[in-house]
């Protein structure tokens, strides 16, 4: 059986809470969108529902048929010329590519215009302010995902359709420390990131162009075995010492691609760890952009 992940918030109840000041704004916040920002469970099920709200919208059937359709317009000029009962028939052959490109675009950007209303209306537009109110006032929040920003969750870069807004900052309290230093069992403590999440996060961009450059370097060897043995030019051979640099070239990526797994199963248990916490009253910190990009997938 699978074991279910444990959901890391941007930020729990319990740090809202901290601020009186803080928390005064996130209950009017609440209020005028129907909902209690400290509840956990509440703000979970709010951002698990619209998440997959959000996705029903990329990969609907109107985001489908629209993408078909495109398709079929950027085929249909190529294709149908080809076809001995509309080659000779230029309307025939080209012009259904306009109003179908126009059908296409229309699907899609009502896709678009559906999502982003879903995006920046209610209560994600809500939640979204109380993470701004929250950075104002010192709590960083450990993570934005990106879909909630509305930026791409595959590099998720960028401003974004719905940023969190930026309010002008607050001085914290004096007491806001003790939720980091106080390692008394009463108050649950931050656990400390092992030397094998730091190693990921260092390794988590690397790579990725082993394949390419082995595929390179073998057609290189190959290309100057070809050229030499039909051109008379024995020099060509010697690309073939390519090859074993090419094998080289694999292995190194596999020995890297086999230590980046092993130490992802790390940060993702680490990760799952600094959500327990979390879940146990503990403000948690940021984590760093490798780390959030596991929580994007």
């Amino acid at each position: 059986m699978t074991k279910a992940r444990t959901e890391l918030l941007p930020l729990n109840g319990s740090t809202l809470a901290n601020d009186p000041r803080l928390l005064e704004k996130v209950h009017a916040t609440g209020a005028r969108h129907g909902i209690d920002y400290t509840n956990d469970a509440a703000v979970t099920e709010l951002l698990t529902e619209r998440r997959r709200t959000l996705e029903r919208m990329q990969s609907g059937p109107l985001a489908w048929s629209g993408a078909l359709v495109l398709a079929a317009a950027v085929v249909w000029p190529l294709l149908a010329p080809r076809v001995p009962a509309l080659a000779d028939d230029p309307v025939l052959s080209y012009a259904p590519a306009g109003p179908l490109l126009l059908i296409a675009v229309a699907c899609l950007a009502l896709v678009r215009v559906r999502w982003k209303r879903e995006l920046i209306q209610g209560a994600l537009a809500g939640y979204r302010e109380v993470l701004g109110h929250a950075r104002a006032h010192g709590y960083g929040p450990t993570h934005v995902p990106a879909w909630l920003e509305g930026r791409s969750t595959l590099g998720g870069s960028g401003k974004g359709t719905a940023p969190v807004p930026t309010y002008p900052q607050v001085d914290p309290q004096p007491t806001d420390a003790a939720l980091w230093t106080d390692g008394s069992p009463s108050i649950p403590s931050v656990p400390p990131k092992p030397e094998a999440v730091t190693a990921y996060e260092r390794l988590a961009d690397e790579g990725g162009w082993h394949d390419e450059a082995g595929c390179l370097l073998v057609a290189a060897g190959a290309g100057g075995a070809i050229w030499a043995a039909t051109s008379d030019a024995p020099l060509g051979y010697a690309a073939l010492v390519l090859v074993p640099v090419a094998i080289s070239v694999w292995l190194a990526g596999s020995r890297q691609g086999a230590e980046k797994q092993r130490l992802r199963a790390e940060a993702e248990a680490y990760v799952e760890s600094v959500a327990a916490a979390q879940a146990a009253g503990v403000q948690v910190p940021e984590l760093s952009p490798a780390l959030r990009k596991l929580l994007d997938r």
